[in-house]
């Protein structure tokens, strides 16, 4: 049944495989190529938690600006920060600059799953992940796809996270040594298009006559997961504060400490808020304030209103390290989706 497993699903992975930028295609050996293994891991650490129709605009982009890991490395924190804005989770951009310098220090990438785990930012998942797709190794990979086809097929009842070890030793009793990175973008695969957390296409699955939980007639109750917790509701202020005339109208940007909540990246001013605390709404500097409205944002762990103010510069005394940056050029500063909404609040009231 192992063998039949992998072949069955391998076969339909030569005929049905996403055509995707950085990947290898069916089949195929791996490119002897030193840019790789970079593309491999870009796109992983990008991937985290973020669809691909997301993550392809970013990556041309990434690639284009920096084509190796050594190019990435030698670029600046702020320009890779600001060229990550949008993507969200910033702190895989930070990890992605941390792990390009040391690979670049070391000469490359590593090519087994253990010394990839040393490298920062990467998972159990993502370790896996490399070394079968960039070096061909045998590798248990382990995603959210691939856990919930593998806790169908097998019908593994124990609910999530316990049922993990579980899932992962069946992922590994089904994982081929050959081809082990094609396996693993074939279960990623038919984890996306066929066997979908709602409504799975079990008709057009191939493994449908090996898959425990479709033959019991319930394959959409697996995996079992616990009940969300709600997201508590946050409030802050960001505030707009500006110099000049129309025609050199500027607006401070301040760059936020590198660990924490969008840590690194270029922001407006804000009262303090956080996932875990409302603002103060305590201005930072003295001036004229004109309320401008709110804008709505979800994080991982809590909802924010960001009411948006405001202010006519006064003086020097500003919040921060920052620096003053032309209003009508706003859109290159590279800011995180949530202040590039605060920020299209403004221009659509001037």
């Amino acid at each position: 049944m192992t063998a039949s497993i992998s072949d069955i699903l391998l076969h339909w992975y030569d005929r049905h495989a996403r055509a995707l930028p950085w990947r290898n295609p069916p089949g195929a050996p791996v490119p002897n190529d030193p840019a790789w293994p970079y593309r491999v891991w870009l796109s992983e650490v990008m991937l985290q938690q973020t669809t691909v129709a997301a993550v392809k605009p970013y990556f041309a982009k990434f690639t284009e600006m920096w084509p190796t890991v050594f190019d990435l490395a030698a670029a600046g924190e702020g320009e890779v920060m600001a060229a990550w804005a949008g993507l969200g989770y910033y702190s895989r951009a930070r990890n992605l600059v941390k792990c390009a310098d040391k690979v670049a220090a070391r000469g490359g990438f590593p090519e087994t799953e253990a010394e990839l785990r040393e490298l920062p930012g990467l998972g159990a998942y993502a370790a896996a992940s490399i070394a079968a797709i960039a070096f061909g190794q045998r590798a248990v990979v382990v995603d959210a796809n691939v856990e919930r086809v593998t806790a169908r097929l097998f019908a593994i009842e124990e609910p999530l996270p316990a049922a993990r070890k579980t899932i992962r030793e069946r992922a590994d009793e089904i994982t081929p040594t050959a081809r082990a990175g094609d396996f693993a973008q074939a279960m990623m695969d038919l984890g996306s298009q066929i066997c979908t957390t709602k409504a799975p296409k079990c008709l057009l699955c191939p493994l449908a006559d090996h898959c425990a939980a479709r033959i019991a007639g319930e394959p959409e109750r697996l995996p079992i997961k616990p009940p969300k917790k709600a997201k508590p509701e946050r409030s802050g202020t960001a505030y707009w504060i500006e110099r000049g005339g129309e025609e050199t109208r500027e607006v401070w940007l301040v760059t936020r400490p590198g660990e924490g909540m969008l840590g690194g990246m270029r922001c407006l001013p804000d009262d303090g808020w956080s996932a875990r605390e409302d603002g103060s709404g305590i201005a930072p500097v003295d001036g004229q304030s004109e309320p401008l409205g709110a804008v709505r944002h979800t994080f991982t762990h809590a909802h924010l209103t960001l009411n948006v103010v405001r202010i006519k510069a006064v003086g020097n005394d500003l919040p921060g390290k920052g620096e003053w940056w032309p209003a009508d050029r706003i859109a290159d500063a590279g800011l995180p989706t949530l202040f590039a909404k605060a920020a299209r609040l403004v221009s659509a009231q001037d």
